[in-house]
């Protein structure tokens, strides 16, 4: 089991939004790098769903139920999915403040290139936003 990040701009679908589907196909990923990672993605990984625009916070988990899979509303035959469900909510947000201000964080791939959607997460970063999430601020 692989662990990981995605990124949503939670105006177009919010982790809310995948509680209420029930599960959802994560597509619209075209960065050649974010690519790479989704196509190593396996059924069983866990994910942390991460809301961009004016939140930037680490906001729940999700599990991979399948994929990835060449993306069926695309012609383009580079592109794939993988399907979610969503796992739990976290406790507490966790903001991107909090992320880039513990050291723990300083090589993430979430700090480094912040445009980018979908990157791996080490369990060592897993665990520390796990406990950043139980902590009240």
């Amino acid at each position: 089991m692989n662990l990981w990040l995605f990124k949503q701009e939670p105006d177009d679908f919010s982790y809310a939004d995948l509680e209420a589907a029930g599960k959802t196909l994560w597509d619209g990923v075209s960065n050649p790098l974010a690519l790479k990672y989704l196509r190593q993605i396996a059924k069983g990984d866990k994910v942390y769903f991460y809301h961009t625009g004016k939140e930037k916070a680490v906001v729940g988990e999700m599990l991979v139920s399948a994929g990835p899979v060449k993306d069926p509303n695309s012609k383009n035959e580079k592109l794939v999915v993988v399907e979610v469900v969503p796992s739990k909510r976290l406790k507490n947000s966790v903001s991107l403040i909090q992320i880039k201000e513990d050291s723990s964080f300083s090589d993430w791939e979430l700090v480094r290139i912040p445009r980018l959607s979908v990157m791996p997460v080490t369990l060592k970063q897993w665990n520390r936003i796990q406990e950043l999430s139980k902590e009240i601020l």
